[in-house]
Formats: structure tokens, sequence, C-alpha cells
């Protein structure tokens, strides 16, 4: 009897150690910190505070330290994957067709818009309530906001809108300007420092009932449904990883965060799913070869 518990001791002992070293060796290869990129839409301090809880979660879920950094703009992002810096980050769509390109990044999620409730968001023009500007008619001459060059909402969009109505920028607006982030664009039109700029419901939704109201505002345009903001991981992790990362976004529901972040949840995603931003880059690019 005794001989035989011996055995069984030693057996289940054998097993629970082959079972370590196989879950050992799935992570061994794991980084030990995961540097998280976000980009600069709004304030780092805020944006600290939106992704803080994000962060953490992702810690526990992965049992792996994780490390959110705010890029100093989007081409640092794209910059700071290709050179492995960065493991992961939250793009843009059009940030992440360059990335894809340039820094071998793979889409594995992409934000829930909360009224649509599929992955994407939507474009707007503002102007300021009261200015009188109403349409893109009445915006001819006047000061002009684009965000980033990356920037899908902040300039992608609006740039083909514009292309498709014959308009050139630099010759239709009296001054074109970059103001780097979603949230200085929408505050640059609400203090009267810009006429008209183009931005996204997310980042205006981010900054409701704390820094601008709706009703300081003219929506004077809204596009369709754009690709969903794609969090990204360096194509070379490992596998294990990735679909450790891909769980954890879609299992995310903290709700206080998600409103935060002005999004439904995560859903998965692949690169195909920006095949037609790519469309709207090539567009672009080759009505700028026509101007």
């Amino acid at each position: 009897m005794r001989r035989g518990f011996l055995k069984k001791t030693v057996l289940a002992a054998m097993a629970l150690t082959l079972g370590l070293s196989t879950l050992s060796a799935k992570e061994a290869d794991w980084p030990k910190e995961i540097k998280f990129g976000i980009l600069p839409v709004a304030g780092s301090e805020k944006l600290k505070e939106i992704y803080g809880s994000l962060t953490e979660y992702l810690e526990k879920k992965l049992d792996t330290k994780v490390k959110l950094v705010i890029t100093s703009d989007y081409a640092a992002a794209i910059v700071g994957m290709g050179h492995k810096h960065l493991d992961m980050v939250g793009f843009g769509p059009k940030s992440y067709c360059e990335a894809a390109k340039r820094a071998n990044a793979e889409a594995i999620v992409a934000g829930i818009d909360i009224k649509s409730g599929v992955p994407g968001y939507y474009g707007y023009i503002l102007t300021k309530k009261g200015s009188g500007l109403k349409t893109l008619e009445d915006i001819k001459g006047k000061i002009w906001a684009f965000t980033d060059p990356h920037s899908t909402s902040g300039t992608l969009v609006p740039s083909v809108l514009f292309a498709e109505k014959g308009i050139d920028p630099k010759k239709y607006f009296s001054k074109v300007i970059y103001s780097g982030k979603h949230e200085a664009s929408i505050l640059s039109v609400k203090n009267g420092k810009v006429d008209a700029a183009s931005t996204n419901n997310l980042s205006f939704g981010r900054g409701l009932g704390k820094q601008w109201e709706k009703e300081d505002f003219n929506i004077i345009w809204k596009s369709d449904l754009i690709a969903g903001n794609p969090i990204a991981v360096r194509k070379d992790l490992p596998e294990s990883l990735k679909k450790a990362l891909k769980e954890a976004f879609v299992a995310f529901k903290d709700k206080e965060t998600l409103d935060k972040i002005k999004y439904a949840g995560y859903a998965p995603v692949t690169d195909k799913e920006y095949d037609g931003i790519r469309a709207l880059i090539k567009l672009k690019n080759s009505i700028a070869k026509k101007q």
C-alpha cells in the first residue's frame, strides 16, 4: 500500500513539474516588460488617467509588467515600434497602415463604437457656435486646422473629402495649420484661434463636460464609419503573447475606463480590415500628384 502511494505521489509530482516546465517554456520568450505606446491625442496626464486602469488590468491578466508610454507624436510611435522600443501601440487607422508597412506592426483588436456597436468611429468638422460657419462653403477663406499628418480623421479623411469636392486647402483657406493633437484642434476652435478643424467623435466625446460642451460647436460635417482605432503589436512578438493580449483586450469590461476612452469594448480585427484606409491613402497621394 505504502509503495503504491509513493509511486502515485512521484508520478503526480513529475506531471506537475512537466506542466510547469511547459508553461515556463511557453512564457520564457515573453519580454519582462511590455511597453504600451499611446498616441498624443490629448495631454499626457489626461491620457495616463484614461489608460492607467487598462494598463493595470493587463499587468494582472498577463502577470507581466506593462509600461504606458505617451509618444511625442504619431511618427515617434511608428519609429518606436520599428526600433523595438515599443511592443504595442494604440494607433489610428492611417498611422497603423504606416506602421504595418514600416514597423512590422500587426493589428489584434480595435475599439468598438458605443453607438454603432462595431469597431469604428466618425470624423467631424467643427466650427464655433455663433460664428455663422455652418457649411463647407462658409469656411472658405478662413483659418483651418488639421491635426497630425499621420492622423486618419484629423488629416487623411478630410483631405480626401476636399479632393473629391475639388478643394485645395492651401488655396481654399486663408491659412492651414497642423495642431498636433485632436484636443488642441477642438480647443483652438472653441477659443477662436482657428475657424474650423477636423477631429472625430471619440476625441470630441472625451472632453465633453470638462474642456468643452457640445453647445460650443457646430458639427458641419460627419464622415462615414471609419475602421476602428487598432491596438497593434510587433509582429515578431511570441504568438502566445499576442494571443494572450488579444484575449485580454476582448475580455476587458471595465465600464468606467471604457467610458473615458469612449468605447463599448474591444473586438478582434485583422490587418485586412484596413485595406479601405490604404485605398484612401493611395487616392490622396494620387490626387496630390495631380495638383
